[in-house]
């Protein structure tokens, strides 16, 4: 369970994506669909989100949000190309003004050299903009991570909206 703060920045993003009259897509990996999750425990979190991807698997990432498969050869699934891909994939799959990705090592395993556990890319697509891409690397547990990575990606969402 998230804590009350992280359901608060939620209602909060939420509130400011309806009065820009903004919708919202999610593809998330290493959070297993926790950012849409966490929105949809808002009332009303419907108006904004339309679709939330959990692209877990590199072939439903392929399928689903269209990561080529040469990207995921060429850069792995943790990695900057493929969360601004995926995020790109799920704004022009939804049709939304948003689109927000995460792909990472939430551990306790999976770590490789140069890619630690707690690695975070995340995504953020805005029709007509350039796609902003963030790099993190959050301390703690699993759990801990995926939260992390919650409150970053609404962060990214934020620095994506105009004004």
């Amino acid at each position: 369970m998230l804590p009350e703060t992280t359901l608060q920045d939620a209602a909060a993003l939420l509130a400011t994506l309806q009065a820009q009259k903004a919708t919202l897509a999610t593809a998330e990996s290493c959070t297993g669909g926790l950012i849409a999750a966490t929105l949809t425990a808002i009332p009303g979190s419907s108006a904004t989100l339309l679709a939330g991807y959990v692209t877990y698997a590199n072939a439903a990432k392929m399928r689903m949000v269209g990561v080529p498969a040469e990207m995921l050869s060429k850069h792995g699934a943790v990695s900057a190309p493929v969360a601004q891909q995926m995020a790109e994939g799920a704004l022009a799959d939804a049709s939304t003004e948003i689109a927000v990705s995460c792909t990472g090592i939430a551990g306790p395993g999976g770590a490789t050299p140069g890619k630690p556990v707690g690695l975070v890319f995340l995504g953020c697509a805005r029709a007509g903009r350039a796609t902003l891409v963030e790099r993190h690397v959050f301390a703690g547990d699993r759990a801990e991570v995926r939260a992390a990575t919650v409150l970053a990606a609404f962060a990214l969402i934020r620095r994506a909206l105009p004004g």
